[in-house]
């Protein structure tokens, strides 16, 4: 059986699920740096060229960490001032079928 053309939904469903994907690799990819700092930091024996290498691969993590929180919650001010939904994806074109809340 046929499902016929993919539509609006569905390029509507690959991005939102791109973008899902997108920030959770980028949250594990700030851990797994945040982790190499870690063990930088403790086989660095002390040279102060090799802890600031950690510290800094440390900060930059964190950092990272920061504003990826920084942004969900600026999301979230946006759509408790406004009412607007801007943490769901929602393409909308003038007689196209989509699940929009508007």
């Amino acid at each position: 059986m046929n499902p016929g053309p993919a539509g609006i939904l569905q390029l509507q469903e690959v991005l939102t699920r791109l973008i899902n994907i997108s920030v959770t690799l980028a949250f594990f990819a700030l851990v797994v740096v945040l982790v190499w700092g870690g063990i930088r930091l403790l086989t660095s024996g002390g040279e102060p060229k090799a802890v600031q290498g950690a510290v800094n691969l440390f900060t930059w993590a964190l950092l990272g960490i920061l504003f990826l929180a920084i942004a969900w919650l600026i999301l979230l001010l946006i759509k408790n001032f406004t009412g607007v939904d801007v943490t769901t994806f929602c393409l909308g074109f003038p007689g196209a079928p989509t699940n929009c809340p508007w």
